[in-house]
């Protein structure tokens, strides 16, 4: 088993326009040993350009874990995350599917579609903190992520985007 003993922050995209759940995703990862950043954006569209950095998110960073929603204004989760596997620029970023839906077809879906892990919340406190608990200890050391700024085709990229 390896883990990660990362140093620097883990950059991690939180896409829900639930505000409750945003708040919980929120303290669930602030009591984290690893460091992390969580970035939120409330809908479809805002995930995009964050992905890739257009308008308000031209200096955003790239995340390295994405946490999506299905059920979600202007452009559902199912839409962003064809959008994310279908470009070589983001395919490799993780995507764990955190929704409320536990429809058998979603699930197909999500999967068809290459999502990561699929993971129905929880309606409790104690309950949707042990799911987040899980999703830390497996994503953030258990699992390695594709190396920080290797995007395409194992092409390094700075933040800029200067090679």
């Amino acid at each position: 088993m390896s883990i990660n003993l990362a140093r620097k922050p883990i950059d991690i995209l939180l896409v829900d326009d639930n505000p409750g759940d945003v708040r919980l995703v929120q303290e669930a990862l602030a009591d984290s040993p690893i460091p992390n950043f969580l970035s939120v954006v409330k809908d479809g569209a805002e995930a995009i350009d964050l992905l890739r950095r257009r308008g308000r998110f031209t200096h955003a960073p790239r995340p390295r874990l994405i946490l999506l929603d299905l059920n979600l204004p202007r452009k559902d989760g199912r839409e962003v995350l064809a959008d994310i596997k279908r470009d070589p620029d983001l395919r490799r970023i993780p995507v764990i599917v955190l929704t409320t839906s536990q429809a058998e077809q979603d699930i197909l879906n999500v999967y068809d579609l290459q999502a990561n892990c699929y993971i129905t919340k929880p309606v409790g406190w104690d309950q949707f903190a042990a799911v987040l608990k899980a999703i830390h200890d497996f994503w953030l050391t258990v699992a390695r992520l594709p190396p920080e700024g290797i995007i395409q085709a194992g092409a390094p990229v700075t933040l800029d985007g200067e090679l």
